[in-house]
């Protein structure tokens, strides 16, 4: 059986073509959390995921997030419950990294 990662993954990667994608597991700090909400312990409740990709181009940043809770619907109906999402262009990722 695949995990949740990887179907987050693959479902992004299929979505969006991104010339970025990162994701990372942060349900260990929220272990208790997502026990109250009635998953496992160890479950795959929480992600932070940062991707870069032309399809956000001309798209405010709301439209962004609705777009990839849009594809990861099935995901959040299986137990994902929160997801923090770092959405950008290419070229805002550039501007961004100039700055630093």
């Amino acid at each position: 059986m695949t995990g949740r990662y990887d179907r987050i993954r693959d479902t992004l990667l299929a979505a969006f073509k991104p010339a970025h994608l990162e994701i990372i597991d942060e349900s260990d700090r929220h272990a208790g959390h997502a026990h109250r909400l009635g998953a496992p312990e160890a479950a795959e409740t929480h992600y932070r995921v940062v991707l870069i990709s032309d399809a956000f181009a001309g798209q405010p940043r709301i439209a962004r997030s609705r777009k990839v809770h849009e594809v990861l619907q099935a995901e959040f109906k299986s137990g994902l419950h929160a997801l923090s999402l770092g959405l950008k262009t290419p070229q805002e990722a550039a501007a961004s990294a100039a700055e630093s």
